[in-house]
């Protein structure tokens, strides 16, 4: 249902009506017009039958021939068109008649005034039938009058016609309203409307908030600019929703990251005071037990519990060791580096605590890599790889791959580490770098690993992440920015490729 302020109702009521109306008023007075003109043909005709007897009833009047007179009446009277003809004297007495009396000269004054003023016409009802009357004064020839001649003729067919030729007319106006209002309606529809229902029909899942929506650009030219216009703003709306929403993403992020940080320096700060604490109970008990074992005969049976004891020990110093290193804070004691020897000794230390002997231990260097000096905490660099390391070795199926290569633009040194085994689960790639988490079995790992080499390139600047977490392996790729001294040294850009993995 279109309501009133709809622009199919503003064109009707703003250009059709208007139009409509100034049809109207044309056709009435070009009706009227003709009406006058009709009438004056009329009065004309009824004149010209007047005169054409006008001189041959003169004569008979200064003869006083009254038959003559009335000869003339009753020749006029014949013609379709005359409804009656009336002689007067001056006196205004009838002299002869033809037809119905006439109402008009029912007194002698009326005619005597009649004589006196000279032509005339005059409308009248006779018997139900509106009739026209002219009047014609008769002159002898001397030029004075004597007498008056009347000729009346019947309007009801006249009248018919008129009737008819306005209902024709109303008709026909009517017609071309009708007419005119189907055009435009369907003109309407047709070069506006439909493309107008378009736009609106389209701008309601629009309004939903649904993205990628668009609205068509079909119709006139001022439609078509008008559906780019509206395109053009829903494209910038949802660039700035998307802005919000990578903001608000942002947000979260940081904020995330924030309370991380500061969980994690809780953790630290505990860590540090109960490594601090445990350290001296803990050399004070392996050496004593040390001291006791060096004391016992090998046959002892005291020596079993002991060596037992001093494992226990060790792993617990080297649990306090891993928590002093996750709470380490201050600066980085940087110095040149050579990566590969960096690399070897990492990878050395590593293998001597493989859980295996038969895995295989991959390094993928280039020439260019070989002598690449790092400007670099070395403790620290090589704490993170050796801990990536001894996690892709307990893990690995049969082989570890290490591989080093620069970024296409040379300001970063990407190192890669993975194995061949299964991967990491889903559920915990989020919590893989949290401190104390592990998928380790009990006693086997603190959890600190990932964390503490996390912590350790984030503090050269750079970023450590799962690249990649496939049932055949899982990747690490560490991301370390280079000095400018180390990027002047470089030769121009080539690029390593890691070595190939299996999978």
């Amino acid at each position: 249902m279109q309501r009133l302020g709809s622009l199919r109702n503003a064109v009707l009521l703003f250009v059709l009506l208007p139009l409509l109306g100034i049809l109207v008023v044309v056709g009435m007075l070009g009706l009227r017009e003709l009406e006058g003109q009709m009438t004056r043909r009329l009065q004309d005709d009824i004149e010209l039958v007047a005169r054409s007897i006008r001189l041959p009833i003169a004569a008979a009047m200064v003869r006083g021939d009254t038959d003559a007179v009335q000869e003339a009446l009753d020749s006029v009277f014949q013609i379709d068109q005359v409804f009656g003809a009336y002689v007067y004297d001056r006196a205004g007495a009838r002299v002869a008649t033809s037809g119905p009396r006439s109402p008009l000269l029912e007194r002698r004054r009326d005619a005597r005034a009649l004589t006196a003023e000279g032509t005339q016409g005059s409308f009248e009802e006779r018997r139900g039938r509106e009739v026209f009357s002219f009047f014609l004064p008769l002159f002898d020839g001397a030029g004075q009058v004597v007498g008056l001649l009347q000729v009346t003729r019947d309007l009801s067919r006249f009248q018919d016609y008129l009737e008819r030729l306005r209902w024709l007319g109303s008709s026909a106006l009517g017609l071309l309203a009708v007419v005119f209002v189907l055009v435009v309606l369907i003109g309407h529809h047709r070069a506006v409307g439909r493309h107008v229902r378009g736009l609106t029909g389209a701008m309601e899942p629009i309004g939903t908030g649904e993205a990628g929506l668009r609205v068509p650009e079909r119709g006139p030219d001022e439609l078509r600019r008008l559906g780019a216009s509206i395109n053009a703003m829903i494209a910038r709306w949802e660039a700035s929703e998307q802005r919000l929403r990578d903001q608000r993403a942002r947000e979260a992020q940081l904020e995330r990251e924030l309370r991380q940080s500061e969980k994690l320096a809780a953790i630290g700060r505990l860590a540090a005071g109960l490594a601090h604490e445990l350290g001296t109970p803990l050399g004070s008990v392996a050496g004593r037990a040390q001291r006791a074992a060096r004391q016992l005969p090998p046959e002892s049976p005291a020596q079993g519990e002991l060596t037992q004891l001093l494992a226990e020990l060790g792993r617990v110093e080297r649990i306090v060791r891993e928590l002093l290193d996750f709470a380490r804070q201050g600066g980085l004691n940087r110095r040149l580096v050579e990566l590969a020897p960096l690399i070897k000794g990492v990878v050395a230390r590593s293998r001597q605590a493989a859980p295996r002997d038969d895995l295989q231990v991959e390094v993928a260097l280039a020439e260019q890599l070989a002598g690449l000096k790092l400007d670099v905490d070395p403790l620290r660099l090589e704490q993170a790889l050796g801990n990536l390391l001894d996690n892709a070795l307990q893990a690995a199926t049969h082989q570890v791959w290490i591989s080093a290569e620069l970024t296409e633009d040379q300001l970063q040194l990407l190192l890669r580490v993975a194995d061949d085994g299964p991967g990491v689960a889903p559920e915990a790639v989020e919590r893989l770098f949290e401190p104390f988490f592990t998928t380790k079995p009990a006693g086997q790992g603190t959890g600190l690993g990932l964390a503490v080499a996390r912590a350790a390139i984030a503090e050269h600047g750079g970023h450590l992440w799962l690249a990649s977490a496939a049932e055949q392996g899982a990747c690490f790729l560490i991301a370390l920015p280079l000095s400018g001294d180390t990027r002047a040294a470089l030769s121009p850009p080539e690029r390593l490729a890691p070595a190939a993995r299996p999978h």
